[in-house]
């Protein structure tokens, strides 16, 4: 079965690419290889029916997509991209760095010491 292509694919991608060059052939090229519908419905879901909707800015959702990820403390690669993808889209690290401070008075100093390693990674590939 042949992975599926659709204008909402195309979307996502499109949106993929706007938080970081090259992330588009890396996530299809994994997605893809697990299942040939996983970047329609993953992808097409994430960005092409939540992220690119209107009412907040791309830098927001970032920020808070930061946010959440580094609360989370379960999806440390996912949090370095979207830190990347949040400097791309212009969040400063500045930011990122009061973002994780908040992060530790609401979801504990482990998850903050987690988004730190990201974040120090995050900003070293710029």
């Amino acid at each position: 079965m042949s992975p599926i292509s659709s204008p909402r694919r195309a979307q996502a991608l499109a949106l993929l690419e706007q938080l970081e060059s090259g992330a588009p052939a890396r996530v299809e090229q994994n997605l893809d290889a697990f299942h040939p519908e996983a970047a329609e419905i993953l992808l097409g879901f994430a960005f092409t029916d939540v992220v690119s909707r209107e009412g907040i800015t791309l830098k927001t959702r970032e920020m808070m997509t930061v946010a959440m990820l580094a609360a989370s403390g379960t999806a440390p690669g996912q949090l370095e991209f979207h830190i990347r993808a949040a400097l791309n889209n212009g969040v400063t690290e500045d930011e990122v760095v009061e973002i994780i401070f908040q992060v530790a008075v609401y979801a504990g100093i482990p998850a903050a010491m987690n988004a730190i390693t990201a974040a120090k990674s995050a900003f070293a590939s710029r």
